[in-house]
């Protein structure tokens, strides 16, 4: 059964990316033993995010002129980008924009996932909107030993202890892992 995960890497106090939506504080943490998202990756037949996201990655990756490693990271999965702005797509990229609420575009997202399920790379707030649409099943936090002083929070939503069930934490390396499950 197709489940909707949102996995992400956060700081100590609550950030996903810098103000000016950076991951940058997380490519400073030290990577040894830090979580193997390969197998998590194998589970995920759609990838969803949001255009700061997007273009994050796009920039990051230098994906508009080296269309290739669009393939090493997303494979041949489509991508679901959020946004009102039009925006490139790298050559060969399955990349698929949405305008408006996510739950107008459920069962299309889950049809292209497949068997498989899908990833909510992020942001915050696209993650937030998918739990207010009843859509999230679970949600993956790779806490960093960082902190920010401001950026994207993690979830800027109010969720009681009643939503959420802790099924794991485990360490990897500097990061903890924590994997909640989402009560409907």
């Amino acid at each position: 059964m197709t489940r909707t995960v949102y996995y992400t890497a956060t700081t100590l106090n609550g950030y996903v990316a810098d103000p000016e939506h950076s991951l940058a504080w997380l490519f400073a943490v030290d990577a040894q033993g830090a979580p193997d998202i390969g197998p998590f990756m194998n589970t995920a037949g759609v990838f969803v995010e949001g255009s700061s996201t997007y273009e994050w990655v796009l920039r990051e990756e230098n994906l508009l002129a080296e269309p290739a490693k669009w393939q090493q990271f997303y494979g041949t999965r489509p991508t679901y980008v959020f946004t009102s702005r039009s925006l490139p797509i790298p050559e060969g990229a399955d990349v698929r924009f949405v305008n408006g609420p996510v739950k107008p575009v459920l069962t299309h997202i889950r049809a292209a996932a497949g068997e498989l399920d899908v990833w909510v790379v992020g942001g915050g707030d696209l993650a937030g909107q998918f739990l207010d649409a009843g859509a999230l099943d679970a949600i993956v936090i790779n806490v960093a030993p960082a902190a920010l002083r401001a950026g994207a929070p993690l979830l800027p939503r109010d969720i009681g202890p009643d939503k959420l069930s802790l099924r794991s934490a485990l360490q990897h390396g500097q990061f903890a892992q924590l994997t909640y499950e989402v009560s409907k």
